[in-house]
């Protein structure tokens, strides 16, 4: 489970670096600039053209009701903008045999990078800022790792440990399984019962 949630945030992390760079790289070849339309992460201009791009790390990183979503965005830049664009997902590594979706363009890998650079060979070249970028944050994971590997055997203990550092199964169970949440109580202790209200006589 702590492996899972790692990963799931390291992989934020790339994507949100992948993201910086493909605005960067079309900042430099086409005045490109970060959107503040919403769902919106890149627009620039190329040969008389106007593009709104959705940035992705790989291909396949939606359901239908996310995909559903960004269309929704697509159309809402067509609004506002009121022009004619060319609507483009586009994904950082990986391939779309069937760019065409209809409404907008998924160029995924080597066919993004070359839209926003106008360089066919900039998916290779954007491989050794990558690999810097991947050293630098296996140093920042490893002592982010041990963090949080402290804080959940601290709460562990806390929520579910007897004084003598037993694991209390019980409440393992119920914390799992009971119908209704369990109150937190302290480490080894009981929840106590409210004595009954005395009867008038």
């Amino acid at each position: 489970m702590l492996d899972a949630h790692l990963s799931s945030q390291e992989e934020t992390v790339f994507g949100d670096f992948l993201e910086s760079l493909a605005i960067h790289v079309c900042e430099e070849s086409f005045g490109g600039r970060k959107s503040v339309t919403e769902g919106i992460d890149l627009e620039f201009e190329r040969n008389g053209n106007r593009y709104v791009v959705s940035i992705k790390s790989g291909p396949n990183w939606g359901n239908s009701s996310q995909i559903k979503k960004m269309k929704d965005h697509f159309r809402q830049a067509r609004r506002i903008g009121k022009q004619q664009l060319i609507a483009v997902n586009g994904c950082c590594y990986g391939r779309d045999t069937r760019p065409n979706k209809g409404d907008y363009q998924k160029l995924c890998g080597q066919p993004f990078w070359e839209l926003i650079s106008g360089d066919s060979s900039m998916y290779q070249r954007i491989i050794e800022p990558l690999g810097r970028r991947a050293k630098e944050r296996n140093k920042e994971f490893e002592v982010e790792y041990a963090k949080v590997i402290n804080r959940f055997t601290a709460q562990f203990i806390r929520d579910f440990c007897l004084p003598d550092g037993a694991i209390d199964w019980g409440k393992v169970v119920a914390f799992n399984s009971a119908a209704s949440m369990p109150k937190k109580v302290g480490a080894g202790e009981t929840a106590k019962k409210k004595p009954a209200a005395k009867k008038k006589a």
